[in-house]
Protein backbone atom coordinates (compact mmCIF):
# COMPACT_ATOMS: atom_id res chain seq x y z
CA UNK A 1 0.00 0.00 0.00
CA UNK A 2 2.82 2.37 0.91
CA UNK A 3 4.53 1.61 -2.40
CA UNK A 4 1.35 2.49 -4.33
CA UNK A 5 0.93 5.76 -2.42
CA UNK A 6 4.54 6.69 -3.14
CA UNK A 7 4.04 5.94 -6.84
CA UNK A 8 0.89 8.10 -6.97
CA UNK A 9 2.74 10.90 -5.21
CA UNK A 10 5.61 10.71 -7.71
CA UNK A 11 3.22 10.89 -10.67
CA UNK A 12 1.37 13.85 -9.16
CA UNK A 13 4.63 15.69 -8.52
CA UNK A 14 5.62 15.15 -12.18
CA UNK A 15 2.24 16.25 -13.53
CA UNK A 16 2.29 19.37 -11.38
CA UNK A 17 5.90 20.20 -12.11
CA UNK A 18 6.67 23.41 -14.06
CA UNK A 19 8.46 21.48 -16.83
CA UNK A 20 5.45 19.25 -17.54
CA UNK A 21 3.04 22.18 -17.36
CA UNK A 22 5.26 24.14 -19.74
CA UNK A 23 5.37 21.26 -22.26
CA UNK A 24 1.60 20.75 -22.03
CA UNK A 25 1.09 24.45 -22.65
CA UNK A 26 3.31 24.27 -25.73
CA UNK A 27 1.46 21.31 -27.26
CA UNK A 28 -1.49 22.50 -29.31
CA UNK A 29 -3.69 20.08 -31.23
CA UNK A 30 -6.65 21.07 -33.38
CA UNK A 31 -9.12 18.38 -34.44
CA UNK A 32 -11.95 19.09 -36.89
CA UNK A 33 -15.21 17.09 -36.70
CA UNK A 34 -16.43 15.49 -39.92
CA UNK A 35 -19.42 17.18 -41.54
CA UNK A 36 -22.81 15.55 -41.24
CA UNK A 37 -23.61 13.50 -44.33
CA UNK A 38 -20.03 12.40 -45.09
CA UNK A 39 -19.58 8.62 -45.15
CA UNK A 40 -16.44 7.85 -43.17
CA UNK A 41 -13.89 5.06 -43.50
CA UNK A 42 -14.28 2.09 -41.14
CA UNK A 43 -11.00 0.27 -41.82
CA UNK A 44 -9.09 2.43 -39.35
CA UNK A 45 -9.73 4.11 -36.05
CA UNK A 46 -7.37 7.00 -35.32
CA UNK A 47 -6.87 9.18 -32.28
CA UNK A 48 -4.38 11.91 -31.43
CA UNK A 49 -3.45 12.38 -27.77
CA UNK A 50 -6.73 10.73 -26.79
CA UNK A 51 -8.95 12.69 -29.19
CA UNK A 52 -10.74 10.78 -31.95
CA UNK A 53 -10.04 11.79 -35.55
CA UNK A 54 -12.54 11.38 -38.40
CA UNK A 55 -11.14 9.01 -41.03
CA UNK A 56 -12.19 9.79 -44.60
CA UNK A 57 -12.19 7.59 -47.72
CA UNK A 58 -10.41 8.41 -50.97
CA UNK A 59 -10.65 6.42 -54.19
CA UNK A 60 -7.21 5.44 -55.46
CA UNK A 61 -5.95 3.49 -58.46
CA UNK A 62 -6.73 -0.22 -58.53
CA UNK A 63 -3.83 -2.56 -57.92
CA UNK A 64 -5.27 -5.70 -59.54
CA UNK A 65 -2.98 -6.42 -62.48
CA UNK A 66 -5.70 -6.76 -65.14
CA UNK A 67 -7.02 -3.32 -64.18
CA UNK A 68 -3.84 -1.57 -63.03
CA UNK A 69 -3.64 0.78 -66.02
CA UNK A 70 -7.23 0.63 -67.26
CA UNK A 71 -7.94 3.83 -65.40
CA UNK A 72 -5.77 5.69 -67.92
CA UNK A 73 -6.28 3.68 -71.13
CA UNK A 74 -10.07 3.39 -70.88
CA UNK A 75 -10.90 7.02 -70.19
CA UNK A 76 -14.67 6.81 -70.33
CA UNK A 77 -14.74 3.95 -67.84
CA UNK A 78 -11.80 4.96 -65.67
CA UNK A 79 -14.13 5.80 -62.79
CA UNK A 80 -14.92 2.08 -62.50
CA UNK A 81 -11.36 0.99 -61.65
CA UNK A 82 -10.43 1.86 -58.09
CA UNK A 83 -9.64 0.76 -54.56
CA UNK A 84 -10.24 2.74 -51.38
CA UNK A 85 -7.57 4.27 -49.18
CA UNK A 86 -8.11 6.31 -46.01
CA UNK A 87 -6.95 9.68 -44.73
CA UNK A 88 -7.23 11.78 -41.60
CA UNK A 89 -5.88 15.19 -40.63
CA UNK A 90 -5.25 17.49 -37.69
CA UNK A 91 -3.17 20.58 -36.83
CA UNK A 92 -0.22 20.46 -34.47
CA UNK A 93 2.17 22.69 -32.62
CA UNK A 94 4.47 20.78 -30.28
CA UNK A 95 4.11 17.02 -29.78
CA UNK A 96 1.30 14.49 -30.05
CA UNK A 97 0.76 10.75 -29.66
CA UNK A 98 -1.09 9.04 -32.50
CA UNK A 99 -2.94 5.74 -32.06
CA UNK A 100 -4.19 3.67 -35.01
CA UNK A 101 -6.41 0.61 -34.53
CA UNK A 102 -7.55 -1.94 -37.12
CA UNK A 103 -10.02 -4.87 -36.81
CA UNK A 104 -7.30 -7.55 -36.75
CA UNK A 105 -3.98 -8.13 -34.99
CA UNK A 106 -1.12 -5.99 -36.27
CA UNK A 107 1.81 -8.16 -37.33
CA UNK A 108 3.85 -5.44 -39.05
CA UNK A 109 3.76 -1.67 -39.38
CA UNK A 110 5.56 0.70 -41.71
CA UNK A 111 5.38 4.50 -41.56
CA UNK A 112 6.53 6.40 -44.63
CA UNK A 113 8.56 8.31 -45.53
CA UNK A 114 11.33 6.34 -43.86
CA UNK A 115 13.32 9.57 -43.61
CA UNK A 116 10.87 10.70 -40.90
CA UNK A 117 12.42 8.05 -38.64
CA UNK A 118 9.12 7.14 -36.96
CA UNK A 119 9.08 3.71 -35.32
CA UNK A 120 5.63 2.64 -34.09
CA UNK A 121 4.94 0.48 -31.05
CA UNK A 122 2.69 -2.49 -31.87
CA UNK A 123 0.28 -3.92 -29.32
CA UNK A 124 -2.53 -6.22 -30.42
CA UNK A 125 -4.70 -4.45 -32.99
CA UNK A 126 -3.12 -1.05 -32.29
CA UNK A 127 0.01 0.91 -33.14
CA UNK A 128 1.18 4.02 -31.33
CA UNK A 129 3.77 6.60 -32.33
CA UNK A 130 4.72 10.22 -31.70
CA UNK A 131 4.87 13.20 -34.03
CA UNK A 132 6.55 16.48 -33.21
CA UNK A 133 6.19 18.53 -36.38
CA UNK A 134 3.89 18.99 -39.38
CA UNK A 135 4.36 16.12 -41.83
CA UNK A 136 2.39 14.02 -44.33
CA UNK A 137 2.64 10.35 -43.38
CA UNK A 138 1.54 7.07 -44.95
CA UNK A 139 0.84 4.12 -42.63
CA UNK A 140 0.97 0.56 -43.94
CA UNK A 141 -0.16 -2.21 -41.61
CA UNK A 142 0.29 -5.93 -42.23
CA UNK A 143 1.81 -5.20 -45.62
CA UNK A 144 -1.33 -3.47 -46.91
CA UNK A 145 0.03 -0.63 -49.05
CA UNK A 146 -2.78 -0.02 -51.56
CA UNK A 147 -5.52 0.65 -49.00
CA UNK A 148 -3.14 2.45 -46.70
CA UNK A 149 -3.86 5.26 -44.25
CA UNK A 150 -2.59 8.75 -45.03
CA UNK A 151 -2.20 11.02 -42.02
CA UNK A 152 -1.82 14.72 -42.73
CA UNK A 153 -0.32 16.63 -39.81
CA UNK A 154 -0.72 20.34 -40.55
CA UNK A 155 0.83 23.34 -38.86
CA UNK A 156 -1.51 25.45 -36.74
CA UNK A 157 -3.32 27.97 -38.92
CA UNK A 158 -2.13 31.56 -38.68
CA UNK A 159 -4.65 34.38 -38.93
CA UNK A 160 -7.57 32.52 -40.54
CA UNK A 161 -9.92 35.00 -42.24
CA UNK A 162 -13.20 36.18 -40.79
CA UNK A 163 -16.44 34.84 -42.32
CA UNK A 164 -17.87 38.32 -42.78
CA UNK A 165 -14.84 39.80 -44.57
CA UNK A 166 -16.14 41.15 -47.91
CA UNK A 167 -12.97 39.97 -49.67
CA UNK A 168 -13.36 36.39 -48.41
CA UNK A 169 -15.44 33.60 -49.95
CA UNK A 170 -15.94 31.56 -46.80
CA UNK A 171 -16.97 27.91 -46.53
CA UNK A 172 -17.41 26.91 -42.90
CA UNK A 173 -17.74 23.40 -41.41
CA UNK A 174 -20.29 21.30 -43.29
CA UNK A 175 -20.90 20.14 -46.85
CA UNK A 176 -21.23 22.77 -49.58
CA UNK A 177 -21.80 22.45 -53.32
CA UNK A 178 -20.62 24.57 -56.23
CA UNK A 179 -20.59 24.24 -59.98
CA UNK A 180 -18.36 27.19 -60.90
CA UNK A 181 -16.45 29.66 -58.77
CA UNK A 182 -14.44 32.43 -60.43
CA UNK A 183 -12.11 34.25 -58.05
CA UNK A 184 -10.58 37.59 -59.02
CA UNK A 185 -8.15 40.20 -57.73
CA UNK A 186 -7.50 40.51 -53.98
CA UNK A 187 -9.92 37.74 -53.01
CA UNK A 188 -9.47 34.79 -50.65
CA UNK A 189 -11.32 31.48 -50.76
CA UNK A 190 -11.35 29.81 -47.35
CA UNK A 191 -12.25 26.16 -46.63
CA UNK A 192 -12.45 25.73 -42.89
CA UNK A 193 -11.45 22.49 -41.19
CA UNK A 194 -14.46 20.18 -41.24
CA UNK A 195 -15.70 21.68 -44.53
CA UNK A 196 -16.19 19.71 -47.74
CA UNK A 197 -16.70 21.73 -50.91
CA UNK A 198 -18.22 19.45 -53.54
CA UNK A 199 -17.68 20.43 -57.16
CA UNK A 200 -20.51 19.34 -59.45
CA UNK A 201 -21.67 20.17 -62.95
CA UNK A 202 -24.76 22.28 -63.48
CA UNK A 203 -26.84 20.71 -66.28
CA UNK A 204 -27.23 24.20 -67.75
CA UNK A 205 -23.50 24.74 -68.11
CA UNK A 206 -21.96 25.02 -71.54
CA UNK A 207 -19.17 22.69 -72.58
CA UNK A 208 -17.11 21.82 -75.61
CA UNK A 209 -16.56 18.36 -77.06
CA UNK A 210 -13.07 17.10 -77.81
CA UNK A 211 -13.44 15.44 -81.19
CA UNK A 212 -10.67 12.93 -80.45
CA UNK A 213 -12.50 11.25 -77.60
CA UNK A 214 -15.99 12.83 -77.53
CA UNK A 215 -15.52 13.80 -73.90
CA UNK A 216 -17.34 16.81 -72.47
CA UNK A 217 -14.99 19.56 -71.29
CA UNK A 218 -16.33 22.23 -68.96
CA UNK A 219 -14.63 25.30 -67.46
CA UNK A 220 -12.72 24.64 -64.21
CA UNK A 221 -14.56 24.13 -60.94
CA UNK A 222 -12.59 26.96 -59.30
CA UNK A 223 -10.61 29.54 -61.27
CA UNK A 224 -8.06 31.80 -59.60
CA UNK A 225 -7.45 34.43 -62.28
CA UNK A 226 -5.95 37.82 -61.49
CA UNK A 227 -3.63 39.24 -58.85
CA UNK A 228 -3.17 38.73 -55.13
CA UNK A 229 -5.49 35.73 -54.78
CA UNK A 230 -5.50 33.02 -52.11
CA UNK A 231 -7.24 29.75 -51.48
CA UNK A 232 -6.46 28.27 -48.07
CA UNK A 233 -7.76 26.35 -45.07
CA UNK A 234 -7.98 22.80 -43.82
CA UNK A 235 -11.08 21.64 -45.65
CA UNK A 236 -11.60 19.21 -48.55
CA UNK A 237 -12.26 20.16 -52.17
CA UNK A 238 -13.99 17.15 -53.72
CA UNK A 239 -14.68 16.62 -57.44
CA UNK A 240 -16.29 13.18 -57.28
CA UNK A 241 -19.50 14.76 -58.60
CA UNK A 242 -17.82 15.62 -61.93
CA UNK A 243 -17.65 13.16 -64.80
CA UNK A 244 -14.23 11.91 -65.90
CA UNK A 245 -12.19 14.38 -67.97
CA UNK A 246 -14.87 17.02 -67.42
CA UNK A 247 -12.90 19.87 -65.88
CA UNK A 248 -9.87 21.01 -63.92
CA UNK A 249 -10.46 21.21 -60.22
CA UNK A 250 -8.40 24.31 -59.34
CA UNK A 251 -7.16 26.46 -62.23
CA UNK A 252 -4.51 29.18 -61.74
CA UNK A 253 -3.64 32.04 -64.06
CA UNK A 254 -2.28 35.27 -62.64
CA UNK A 255 0.29 36.87 -60.37
CA UNK A 256 0.96 36.56 -56.65
CA UNK A 257 -1.31 33.59 -56.00
CA UNK A 258 -1.19 31.35 -52.91
CA UNK A 259 -2.69 27.89 -52.37
CA UNK A 260 -2.31 26.47 -48.87
CA UNK A 261 -3.44 23.66 -46.61
CA UNK A 262 -6.44 22.17 -48.41
CA UNK A 263 -7.07 18.56 -49.49
CA UNK A 264 -8.11 17.87 -53.10
CA UNK A 265 -9.99 14.61 -53.58
CA UNK A 266 -10.87 12.82 -56.82
CA UNK A 267 -10.05 15.38 -59.56
CA UNK A 268 -11.70 14.43 -62.84
CA UNK A 269 -8.60 15.46 -64.85
CA UNK A 270 -5.63 17.75 -64.01
CA UNK A 271 -6.08 18.85 -60.41
CA UNK A 272 -4.03 22.08 -60.27
CA UNK A 273 -2.87 23.48 -63.62
CA UNK A 274 -0.82 26.68 -63.20
CA UNK A 275 -0.77 28.49 -66.53
CA UNK A 276 1.00 31.68 -67.66
CA UNK A 277 1.48 32.80 -64.08
CA UNK A 278 4.11 34.58 -61.98
CA UNK A 279 4.86 34.36 -58.26
CA UNK A 280 2.75 31.36 -57.25
CA UNK A 281 3.14 29.45 -53.98
CA UNK A 282 1.56 26.03 -53.38
CA UNK A 283 2.09 24.98 -49.77
CA UNK A 284 0.98 21.87 -47.87
CA UNK A 285 -1.81 20.75 -50.16
CA UNK A 286 -2.75 17.10 -50.47
CA UNK A 287 -4.04 15.56 -53.71
CA UNK A 288 -5.62 12.09 -53.97
CA UNK A 289 -6.79 11.07 -57.44
CA UNK A 290 -7.37 7.89 -59.41
CA UNK A 291 -9.08 8.75 -62.70
CA UNK A 292 -7.58 9.19 -66.18
CA UNK A 293 -5.11 12.07 -66.43
CA UNK A 294 -5.68 13.14 -62.84
CA UNK A 295 -2.31 14.93 -62.76
CA UNK A 296 -1.37 16.59 -59.50
CA UNK A 297 0.32 19.96 -60.16
CA UNK A 298 1.09 21.04 -63.76
CA UNK A 299 3.32 24.14 -63.98
CA UNK A 300 2.86 25.48 -67.51
CA UNK A 301 4.58 28.56 -69.02
CA UNK A 302 5.02 30.09 -65.58
CA UNK A 303 7.76 31.75 -63.56
CA UNK A 304 8.71 32.01 -59.90
CA UNK A 305 6.60 29.06 -58.75
CA UNK A 306 7.22 27.27 -55.45
CA UNK A 307 5.60 23.94 -54.55
CA UNK A 308 6.45 22.85 -51.01
CA UNK A 309 5.41 20.42 -48.29
CA UNK A 310 2.74 18.74 -50.43
CA UNK A 311 1.51 15.13 -50.66
CA UNK A 312 0.44 13.69 -54.02
CA UNK A 313 -0.99 10.30 -54.94
CA UNK A 314 -2.65 10.38 -58.36
CA UNK A 315 -3.17 8.29 -61.48
CA UNK A 316 -0.93 10.42 -63.73
CA UNK A 317 1.99 12.86 -63.40
CA UNK A 318 2.53 14.19 -59.88
CA UNK A 319 4.52 17.43 -60.28
CA UNK A 320 5.33 18.28 -63.89
CA UNK A 321 6.65 21.33 -65.78
CA UNK A 322 5.45 22.14 -69.31
CA UNK A 323 5.87 24.94 -71.87
CA UNK A 324 3.30 25.23 -74.64
CA UNK A 325 3.94 27.39 -77.71
CA UNK A 326 3.49 31.18 -77.63
CA UNK A 327 2.47 31.23 -73.97
CA UNK A 328 5.74 32.28 -72.35
CA UNK A 329 8.86 30.55 -71.10
CA UNK A 330 9.35 28.75 -67.79
CA UNK A 331 11.91 29.87 -65.19
CA UNK A 332 12.50 29.87 -61.45
CA UNK A 333 10.65 26.72 -60.38
CA UNK A 334 11.22 25.16 -56.94
CA UNK A 335 9.63 21.90 -55.76
CA UNK A 336 10.71 21.03 -52.23
CA UNK A 337 9.72 19.03 -49.18
CA UNK A 338 7.08 17.00 -51.04
CA UNK A 339 6.09 13.37 -50.44
CA UNK A 340 5.10 11.53 -53.60
CA UNK A 341 3.31 8.31 -54.49
CA UNK A 342 3.67 7.62 -58.21
CA UNK A 343 0.99 5.29 -59.54
CA UNK A 344 1.30 5.52 -63.34
CA UNK A 345 3.48 8.17 -64.95
CA UNK A 346 6.15 10.55 -63.62
CA UNK A 347 6.86 11.64 -60.07
CA UNK A 348 9.05 14.71 -60.74
CA UNK A 349 9.41 15.67 -64.38
CA UNK A 350 9.71 18.21 -67.15
CA UNK A 351 7.65 17.52 -70.29
CA UNK A 352 6.07 16.52 -72.52
CA UNK A 353 4.73 19.69 -74.25
CA UNK A 354 8.05 21.58 -74.33
CA UNK A 355 7.62 24.01 -77.23
CA UNK A 356 9.19 26.95 -75.39
CA UNK A 357 12.28 27.18 -73.18
CA UNK A 358 12.50 25.90 -69.62
CA UNK A 359 15.30 27.19 -67.38
CA UNK A 360 16.24 27.07 -63.70
CA UNK A 361 14.21 24.26 -62.16
CA UNK A 362 15.08 22.73 -58.79
CA UNK A 363 13.50 19.56 -57.38
CA UNK A 364 14.88 19.32 -53.82
CA UNK A 365 14.45 17.42 -50.54
CA UNK A 366 11.57 15.18 -51.69
CA UNK A 367 10.60 11.61 -50.82
CA UNK A 368 9.17 9.22 -53.41
CA UNK A 369 7.68 6.56 -51.15
CA UNK A 370 6.09 4.43 -53.86
CA UNK A 371 6.63 4.27 -57.62
CA UNK A 372 4.46 1.74 -59.44
CA UNK A 373 4.54 3.67 -62.73
CA UNK A 374 5.17 2.57 -66.25
CA UNK A 375 7.04 5.86 -66.78
CA UNK A 376 9.87 7.37 -64.70
CA UNK A 377 10.61 8.69 -61.22
CA UNK A 378 12.83 11.58 -62.41
CA UNK A 379 12.63 12.73 -66.02
CA UNK A 380 13.17 15.37 -68.68
CA UNK A 381 10.93 14.29 -71.57
CA UNK A 382 11.65 16.50 -74.60
CA UNK A 383 9.20 15.70 -77.39
CA UNK A 384 9.23 19.15 -79.04
CA UNK A 385 11.69 21.94 -79.94
CA UNK A 386 12.32 23.94 -76.77
CA UNK A 387 15.55 24.15 -74.77
CA UNK A 388 15.55 22.66 -71.27
CA UNK A 389 18.49 23.94 -69.23
CA UNK A 390 19.81 24.24 -65.68
CA UNK A 391 17.69 21.60 -63.98
CA UNK A 392 18.70 20.11 -60.63
CA UNK A 393 17.39 17.05 -58.82
CA UNK A 394 18.91 17.25 -55.31
CA UNK A 395 18.51 15.55 -51.93
CA UNK A 396 15.87 13.09 -53.11
CA UNK A 397 15.07 9.79 -51.41
CA UNK A 398 13.36 7.13 -53.52
CA UNK A 399 12.12 4.14 -51.57
CA UNK A 400 10.71 2.27 -54.56
CA UNK A 401 11.36 2.63 -58.28
CA UNK A 402 12.23 0.60 -61.33
CA UNK A 403 12.50 3.27 -64.04
CA UNK A 404 14.74 5.66 -62.16
CA UNK A 405 16.08 8.46 -64.39
CA UNK A 406 15.42 9.45 -68.00
CA UNK A 407 16.67 12.34 -70.16
CA UNK A 408 15.09 11.85 -73.57
CA UNK A 409 14.86 13.74 -76.89
CA UNK A 410 12.60 12.34 -79.58
CA UNK A 411 9.08 12.27 -80.94
CA UNK A 412 6.03 10.85 -79.20
CA UNK A 413 2.26 11.03 -79.32
CA UNK A 414 2.52 14.41 -77.55
CA UNK A 415 4.82 16.01 -80.15
CA UNK A 416 3.62 19.09 -82.05
CA UNK A 417 6.85 20.65 -83.36
CA UNK A 418 8.62 19.26 -86.43
CA UNK A 419 12.06 20.13 -85.09
CA UNK A 420 13.80 18.57 -82.10
CA UNK A 421 14.81 20.25 -78.85
CA UNK A 422 17.88 20.25 -76.60
CA UNK A 423 18.71 19.43 -72.99
CA UNK A 424 21.72 20.89 -71.18
CA UNK A 425 23.18 21.32 -67.71
CA UNK A 426 21.29 18.73 -65.66
CA UNK A 427 22.45 17.78 -62.16
CA UNK A 428 21.49 14.74 -60.07
CA UNK A 429 22.93 15.22 -56.57
CA UNK A 430 22.57 13.44 -53.22
CA UNK A 431 19.99 10.91 -54.41
CA UNK A 432 19.32 7.45 -53.00
CA UNK A 433 17.07 4.95 -54.76
CA UNK A 434 15.95 1.37 -54.20
CA UNK A 435 14.39 -1.02 -56.70
CA UNK A 436 15.00 -3.72 -59.27
CA UNK A 437 15.83 -2.79 -61.93
CA UNK A 438 16.81 0.84 -61.51
CA UNK A 439 17.05 1.91 -65.13
CA UNK A 440 18.88 5.10 -66.12
CA UNK A 441 18.59 6.20 -69.76
CA UNK A 442 20.07 9.27 -71.49
CA UNK A 443 19.00 9.53 -75.13
CA UNK A 444 19.71 12.51 -77.37
CA UNK A 445 18.58 12.74 -81.01
CA UNK A 446 21.64 13.89 -83.01
CA UNK A 447 24.64 16.25 -82.93
CA UNK A 448 22.41 19.32 -83.16
CA UNK A 449 19.71 18.10 -80.80
CA UNK A 450 21.45 16.42 -77.93
CA UNK A 451 22.05 16.25 -74.21
CA UNK A 452 25.04 18.24 -72.98
CA UNK A 453 26.41 18.50 -69.47
CA UNK A 454 24.92 15.88 -67.13
CA UNK A 455 26.37 15.49 -63.65
CA UNK A 456 25.74 12.64 -61.21
CA UNK A 457 27.03 13.59 -57.75
CA UNK A 458 26.69 11.24 -54.78
CA UNK A 459 23.98 9.10 -56.35
CA UNK A 460 23.39 5.66 -54.82
CA UNK A 461 21.30 2.73 -56.01
CA UNK A 462 20.37 -0.05 -53.59
CA UNK A 463 23.03 1.16 -51.19
CA UNK A 464 25.87 1.22 -53.75
CA UNK A 465 27.45 4.21 -55.46
CA UNK A 466 26.39 4.77 -59.07
CA UNK A 467 28.83 3.68 -61.77
CA UNK A 468 28.99 4.29 -65.51
CA UNK A 469 27.92 0.76 -66.42
CA UNK A 470 24.46 1.44 -64.98
CA UNK A 471 23.78 4.29 -67.42
CA UNK A 472 22.44 3.64 -70.92
CA UNK A 473 23.34 6.51 -73.27
CA UNK A 474 24.02 7.21 -76.95
CA UNK A 475 26.36 9.33 -79.11
CA UNK A 476 24.15 12.42 -78.74
CA UNK A 477 25.03 12.65 -75.03
CA UNK A 478 28.10 14.77 -74.27
CA UNK A 479 29.80 15.97 -71.10
CA UNK A 480 28.53 13.39 -68.61
CA UNK A 481 30.34 13.12 -65.28
CA UNK A 482 29.97 10.89 -62.23
CA UNK A 483 31.35 12.15 -58.92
Amino acid sequence: MKLILNLIATVLIFLLSPSFALQAAKDKIVVYPAPKGETLNTDYKVSVSGRSLPVYTAKIAANDKPYQFDGISDIKNSHKFFDNAAFAYFDLEGKATVTVTIPIEVASAKILPASAGIKPVIKGRTITFSVSKPINLTIELNGVWVKSLHLFVNPIEVNPPEPNDPDVIYFGPGIHEISRLEVGDNKTVYLAGGAILRAVIDPKEKYWVNSTDSMRNYPPSISLQGRNIKIRGRGILDASGCTTHARNLLFVKGRNIQIEGIILRDPSTWAVPIRQSDSVTVDNIKILGYRANSDGIDICNSRDVTVRNCFLRTMDDLVVVKADKDQGHVAGILVTGCILWNQLAHALSIGAELRDNVDDVLFKDCDIIRDKGREWSLRVYQCDAGLVSNVRFEDIRIEESHKFISLWIGKAIWSRDKDYGNIKNIVFKNITASGDPLTITLQGHDDLHGINGVSFENVSTNGLKLNKSQIQDNAAVQGMTIK
